[in-house]
């Protein structure tokens, strides 16, 4: 039988995105967490519940639900809980060239205002980050969610917003679109997107993509992948085989999309239990 006085474990993931060098962390600590140290990276972290309580710029600082941090990369910090119940937390660790790149190719002005911040939307973005990090997810995903953090990572950083590039031709939102109808089940970021079609970047990709369809090429990619995967169910193709055929990277992957848009498994509506319409009819 387990000791049932035995202390509570602490738990920490780590998966790093080999595209970007990104690493994501979650973690939750019930004590001494770690000793005095310092990263080479930017830390943009979100606390999730608890007192998670650390040293940093000459003071100890407390962070609890919903609050950011950010350290700068040789800012030195150690981290503790304050109390028995512990404290969980996501944070990513962002190399410095990359930081770089998405501020506009210089960083030698740039620096965080503040260690902590109330900043909801930040907070929002580095979760979902995260999340594509651990998810492994397509290489548009984890764009998309990079591209939205370093936009809410500027005001904090004292940046500026980049002059925005001219719209170009719409005709490049329709070529999007036809591309993602052919390639819908392989892998592809948002530059190898933006130079199929002829964009001048990504940014004006999205741009013009959202304005055309309302939405941006990762969410219209995974409504493809879903009408495919609909498709292969009704043909009694097993789950496991639908989600690599239509470009889930794995079965749990695909269950989670198919949950979220039509709130069954993709075993359920295989085996007919399912009011949802059969129609799809994207981006008309």
């Amino acid at each position: 039988m387990a000791d049932e006085c035995a202390p509570p474990r602490d738990v920490i993931h780590l998966r790093r995105d080999a595209a970007s060098g990104i690493e994501a962390v979650t973690a939750r600590f019930h004590g001494h967490a770690y000793d005095m140290h310092h990263h080479d990276e930017w830390l943009v972290g979100v606390t999730h519940d608890g007192i998670q309580d650390f040293f940093c710029r000459g003071a100890r600082r407390q962070s609890t639900a919903g609050r950011v941090i950010l350290i700068e990369p040789g800012e030195r910090h150690d981290g503790q809980a304050l109390r028995a119940a512990g404290f969980r937390y996501s944070m990513l660790y962002l190399p410095q060239d990359w930081l770089r790149d998405r501020m506009g190719g210089r960083d030698g002005h740039l620096g965080f205002r503040a260690t902590l911040a109330d900043d909801r939307h930040l907070g929002a973005a580095i979760l979902q980050a995260c999340r594509t990090v651990f998810g492994a997810t397509s290489p548009l995903a984890t764009d998309a969610a990079m591209d939205d953090l370093a936009e809410r990572l500027r005001g904090h950083l004292g940046a500026a917003s980049p002059r925005p590039a001219p719209d170009g031709d719409p005709a490049v939102a329709e070529r999007a679109l036809d591309y993602l109808h052919a390639h819908a089940a392989e892998p592809f970021g948002l530059d190898a997107l933006a130079r199929a079609v002829g964009a001048a970047d990504r940014f004006q990709l999205a741009r013009a993509f959202r304005r055309r369809f309302g939405t941006s090429p990762h969410a219209c990619l995974v409504e493809l992948r879903l009408a495919r995967a609909r498709a292969l169910l009704r043909e009694r193709v097993p789950p496991a085989e639908v989600a690599l055929m239509a470009g889930f990277s794995d079965q749990s992957h695909l269950g989670r999309w198919f949950r979220r848009a039509y709130g069954l498994t993709p075993a359920a509506y295989r085996r007919g239990r399912t009011d949802v319409p059969d129609g799809a009819h994207l981006l008309d």
